[in-house]
């Protein structure tokens, strides 16, 4: 019967579902100093504006993740790790670019859940010399694997001119409108993705 509501239900009830939307925003660094919590701040600023979604900054800096399969460590963060992505039905990846690649904090992040992950939206917000956008090309394929869908839209911000003293987040005027273009598609592709899980 729960099957054949899902794929026969009201259209009413479906959007009704997908009115209530809930988009993770992750700030995919932990290093001390980083400028990472304004641009996610930023990112959620302009997405609240909107009201097509529930808009979370997801900090992974909060969970104490230990490397994966490391011994003897404290699993608690990881199973609240785990119950936070589980939650979201989208993402917004807040990436910055460290040795041409994401950060070692994100990639373990990434790897300790699997179905969690799976069958979601993303887009990704990247920063760094020439935009992050070699962190961006690496995360797409580790989403790809994870089965999350990234739109083609990327937000990419440079040190040298969306930042002064590479410390203080002062976006070019232009990149709201790279964001809500970004969110554009992740909003559907979110919604449609939803209809699978």
């Amino acid at each position: 019967m729960g099957f054949f509501n899902k794929l026969f239900g009201s259209k009413q009830e479906d959007e009704n579902q997908m009115a209530t939307l809930n988009i993770g925003i992750i700030i995919g660094s932990t290093r001390e100093g980083r400028v990472s919590p304004q641009v996610a701040q930023w990112v959620k600023e302009i997405a609240d504006k909107r009201g097509d979604a529930n808009y979370t900054i997801i900090d992974i800096a909060d969970y104490k993740l230990p490397l994966l399969g490391e011994a003897g460590t404290d699993a608690s963060g990881a199973t609240a790790w785990s119950e936070a992505i589980a939650k979201q039905d989208g993402f917004v990846f807040i990436v910055q670019e460290y040795n041409h690649s994401i950060t070692g904090a994100l990639k373990n992040a990434l790897d300790y859940l699997r179905e969690e992950w799976n069958n979601k939206a993303a887009g990704i917000v990247s920063y760094g010399s020439v935009g992050g956008a070699r962190a961006a090309e690496h995360l797409r394929g580790i989403l790809g694997e994870l089965l999350v869908a990234d739109v083609r839209v990327h937000p990419a911000l440079s040190l040298f001119t969306d930042f002064e003293n590479g410390t203080d987040f002062k976006p070019q005027a232009v990149q709201e409108d790279s964001v809500n273009q970004m969110l554009d598609q992740v909003i559907p592709w979110s919604k449609a993705l939803y209809t699978i899980r």
